[in-house]
């Protein structure tokens, strides 16, 4: 059997759109993208969700907290759910915010340092690292009650895939473009609706079959 850590934020925790601040409401389990990533893959395979709202590449939030930072337990994750065939990581959503002050270029470079962190450890098959896929968020798409956090972050959410490919090709990682397949809601601008789940459960799953090489 196959192991596969998801690793991401709010969209792979299953927040549906915000209509209110202050409320998070969740996606059943068979809803979230990494469930029907493993309803896609079937019964070769285990798909391990680790998402929580807020996360980003590698800073910390001054607001929201140090633990919101995706650097120093991914680690932890990794040596908890060991061993791991693939790792495929969804972070940079949350570091489009005005707060961070980051540039797409800087947002890629931090999730290329998750991707250094999970090929420089003896954590996959064999004694060997496990294979990673970089995912690159879709753009942001119309903001209402989240737009004073993501002032300014609607272009730059845009310049992300050239930044993300070259961070997967830099770090060798498989890469796929989110917004090839899916978009964000306009409820909100960042989180996705629920067929947008089940799309990119479909594309996931296609692109892991596709590494892989099996059916």
């Amino acid at each position: 059997m196959r192991s596969i850590l998801c690793y991401g934020d709010s969209n792979t925790w299953g927040a549906m759109p915000v209509v209110r601040l202050g409320q998070v409401d969740r996606y059943p389990p068979d809803e979230r993208w990494p469930g029907v990533l493993r309803e896609q893959l079937g019964a070769g395979y285990r798909v391990i969700e680790e998402g929580l709202n807020a996360r980003t590449t590698v800073f910390d939030d001054p607001f929201e907290g140090a633990h919101k930072n995706g650097m120093p337990y991914l680690l932890p994750c990794l040596e908890s759910h060991h061993p791991l065939d693939l790792v495929i990581v969804m972070l940079g959503t949350n570091d489009l915010k005005h707060r961070f002050g980051l540039s797409a270029h800087d947002i890629a470079a931090g999730a290329g340092t998750l991707l250094d962190i999970v090929l420089s450890k003896p954590l996959g098959p064999d004694g060997g690292p496990p294979q990673t896929l970089l995912i690159c968020p879709p753009p942001l798409a119309r903001l209402d009650l989240l737009a004073d956090s993501f002032l300014g972050a609607t272009e730059k959410s845009r310049q992300l895939t050239k930044h993300y490919s070259a961070a997967a090709e830099q770090h060798g990682s498989h890469f796929l473009c989110a917004g090839d397949h899916i978009h964000s809601s306009d409820a909100d601008g960042i989180h996705f609706a629920s067929d947008q789940h089940a799309r990119l459960g479909r594309a996931v799953a296609t692109k892991v079959k596709d590494i892989f090489g099996g059916p």
